[in-house]
């Protein structure tokens, strides 16, 4: 699958698109891969997003009330690989945007868009085998969240069903960034690691160069979600600007 995760740690950045309007998601997706990120996951704004904390919840709201739709979204994926080849898309959603277009439909439009991978962070993977058919017909890679809750059986039923990378949350809980990883991500990843080979990406709370770096000690990617999305929400008029500096800040390499 097309995600390239050559540094250790790679960065995989979330956005909620629409935030505060799409025009500047497009500057800030720019600016993150002039920045270096390997994957960019485009967050749908859904109206009730319970696995996701206030910073991101707030996101939501905004690219709401600005008229942001999955249909927007694709639309913005599509304008995004025109212009970026290498970087790794990954559309990251609640299941409700993707069954009101219609899985067929949603699968097809988001291949034709130049997306990599879909998550969907509330469709357990004892349930995705509709969706799996579907993913698969359209070289799609399906990507699911595993917690530090998981059993080794849950575990071995994504690993065997997931392509492109596996998502390892570093915790229980929402989304937030917090001031030190909890050392149930790096149990986790190696329990995940007997099951298979794919990279493996952390992510839920990591926000500062300190626990960037941490995380490639023993995973593949770290991902980057509330951290960018509150420095959009405290520099208005100049996001894209703002989080190419907090990103070049956060990967600084040990040369």
């Amino acid at each position: 699958m097309p995600f390239h995760f050559q540094a250790k740690p790679s960065l995989v950045a979330y956005v909620t698109c629409g935030d505060p309007d799409l025009a500047t998601t497009r500057e800030v997706i720019f600016a993150l891969i002039e920045a270096g990120a390997a994957v960019i996951e485009l967050g749908v704004p859904f109206s009730d997003p319970l696995a996701d904390g206030p910073v991101i919840q707030r996101a939501s709201e905004r690219a709401l009330k600005a008229g942001t739709t999955l249909e927007n979204v694709l639309k913005l994926a599509a304008e995004i690989r025109v212009e970026a080849q290498s970087t790794g898309l990954i559309i990251f959603s609640y299941l409700n945007p993707i069954l009101r277009m219609g899985l067929e439909k949603f699968c097809k439009v988001a291949r034709h868009a130049g997306i990599d991978g879909v998550l969907v962070t509330d469709l357990p993977v004892e349930e995705a085998a509709m969706y799996l058919r579907e993913m698969k017909k359209n070289d799609l890679a399906p990507i699911f969240l595993t917690a530090p809750t998981s059993t080794d059986e849950r575990l071995k039923k994504i690993a065997q069903v997931s392509s492109g990378f596996v998502y390892a949350v570093s915790r229980t809980g929402v989304t937030g960034a917090q001031r030190q990883l909890p050392e149930d991500s790096q149990k986790l990843v190696k329990r995940i690691r007997r099951f298979t080979k794919l990279p493996i990406a952390v992510g839920f709370g990591i926000s500062d160069a300190e626990q960037f770096r941490a995380v490639g000690k023993y995973g593949d990617a770290a991902v980057i979600g509330s951290a960018i999305v509150q420095v959009i929400e405290r520099n208005k008029r100049n996001e894209a600007r703002a989080v190419k500096e907090f990103i070049g800040k956060l990967v600084i390499r040990n040369e």
